[in-house]
């Protein structure tokens, strides 16, 4: 059994002295684990980091068995982002999200095209990394996972306009009229979660995290009775931090 297409690394360990097991999101095959020999030699350093877009061979005597990898680097992405701190962060969310959320085996190409994007859009711009652009692929995240919310219209109202909140219970957006009494159980919808011309200021980002971080938790994760990942915990950390840097005048500095 063989195959060839390209692929993202999304995780990897160490495998004896020499080896790696990494973890891998294909193009059209969605998730697969697979060996690496020799991956922690020198020769190899560069080539397997996670986030980095390669194309990846994979052989196995038969289609059950986990198989050996082998690759050729298309494009690196942690390597671009070692001196901006949220950048990388925001890759290690994205890797970790993937590698924990996805069943393996099962085809994510709207996924895998969505990722591919955001990691190409952060190595050109590390220093303002893409928060919303980051954002809005877990909602597709969820989406793909079978969780999609609904933020096109008002729950209540049925008004596509002034769209300001989510149910928590349902997941679909609700308008600052549709809400009345019951804001305060609903949770905060920033308006570049719907709106992909909209970038959004560090307050906002820590709302729309909040938002799908909750849905990712809820939805995906406590139904297998784990916690987020630690490498997206790691995130709300990092915006929280830009929130106060943001309210102090310190914006913009890579100090989170």
């Amino acid at each position: 059994m063989e195959w060839e297409e390209p692929a993202i690394i999304l995780r990897l360990s160490l495998h004896g002295e020499s080896s790696l097991r990494a973890t891998i999101l294909t193009q059209k095959r969605g998730m697969y684990h697979a060996l690496v020999h020799g991956g922690r030699s020198r020769r190899q350093t560069g080539l397997w980091q996670e986030g980095s877009l390669i194309m990846a061979r994979w052989k196995a005597r038969l289609p059950e068995q986990l198989g050996y990898l082998t690759a050729e680097l298309v494009r690196p992405s942690a390597s671009f982002l070692l001196d901006y701190p949220l950048a990388l962060t925001l890759l290690s969310s994205a890797c970790s999200l993937c590698s924990e959320a996805l069943a393996e085996r099962e085809p994510h190409e709207i996924l895998f095209s969505s990722l591919t994007h955001f990691l190409g859009a952060l190595s050109v711009s590390p220093a303002k990394p893409p928060v919303a652009l980051y954002l809005r692929w877990e909602l597709l995240l969820l989406q793909e996972l079978g969780y999609g919310l609904t933020l096109d219209r008002c729950a209540v109202t049925g008004a596509s306009e002034g769209l300001a909140y989510v149910s928590p219970r349902t997941g679909r957006a609700v308008s600052e009229e549709g809400a009345g009494e019951w804001k305060d159980r609903l949770l905060p919808l920033p308006s570049f979660l719907y709106d992909e011309e909209a970038e959004g200021r560090a307050a906002d980002w820590l709302e729309g995290a909040q938002l799908s971080g909750y849905f990712l938790q809820r939805a995906v994760f406590a139904t297998h009775h784990r916690p987020l990942p630690a490498a997206r915990e790691r995130l709300m950390a990092a915006l929280q931090r830009a929130v106060v840097a943001s309210s102090t005048g310190h914006e913009g500095k890579e100090r989170v």
